[in-house]
């Protein structure tokens, strides 16, 4: 676990690093996609071919969740932005709190303050952690990633070398801890397709099929009025 923590603080301070090196003039149209998927769909390589594809910023959502949960790291991330813009976050922390009735815990608190600042910061692809619910629908792109239970099954059997059985079960346990996660951190149903922009079936479409039909969307997006 120690060295696991290690590599997470590597991480966090190469990319703020990247994020003090990097200046962006001009702003993306959507500064940051966000992406949900259900357990064994392939969203996370979607994800990171998006990311590979836009030369956006990769967060998956294992590295979020242990930036949340250290405070120290987190506070590294956020102090990462402007001074004067923290209050920015701070104020939509709330609105999101009353937006939702949300008692959080520190965890909570911490992990809306992470991906507001990563928005901040802007040209990031963001994996699960509920992203979509915390950042208003002007400053992301949300993509529901999404195929048949069978075809899951069948994924993570072959990726973990595991049995039907046993596949089933994880891909199920995963599906009920994520749907579970949202419900009560947002009071939201993570399966709703009208909480995204977009949904995306992996039993029809190729990896890099969807990577590309969501950079296209996401570049032609125009807001709702």
């Amino acid at each position: 676990m120690e060295s696991q923590n290690v590599s997470i603080e590597e991480f966090v301070q190469s990319q703020i690093d990247r994020w003090q090196m990097i200046k962006h003039p001009h702003p993306v149209a959507v500064p940051v996609i966000t992406v949900s998927m259900e357990p064994g769909s392939k969203g996370r390589l979607i994800a990171e071919k998006i990311a590979e594809l836009a030369g956006f910023d990769f967060f998956h959502r294992d590295i979020i969740k242990e930036i949340a949960e250290s405070v120290k790291m987190s506070e590294k991330v956020i102090d990462s932005l402007e001074k004067d813009r923290l209050s920015g976050i701070e104020d939509l922390v709330d609105s999101i709190i009353n937006k939702y009735y949300i008692h959080p815990n520190t965890y909570q608190v911490h992990l809306m303050k992470v991906i507001n600042t990563i928005a901040g910061h802007g040209r990031a692809v963001i994996v699960g952690r509920g992203a979509n619910f915390i950042l208003p629908p002007a400053y992301r792109f949300s993509v529901r990633v999404v195929a048949p239970l069978d075809l899951r099954v069948k994924n993570v059997a072959e990726a973990y070398g595991t049995s039907v059985d046993e596949a089933k079960k994880r891909v199920l346990v995963r599906q009920s801890r994520r749907t579970a996660f949202v419900r009560q951190a947002y009071n939201e149903d993570i399966n709703d397709p009208l909480n995204y922009d977009m949904v995306v079936n992996t039993g029809n479409l190729a990896i890099e099929c969807a990577a590309a039909a969501i950079i296209a969307a996401v570049r032609d997006c125009q807001p709702a009025p």
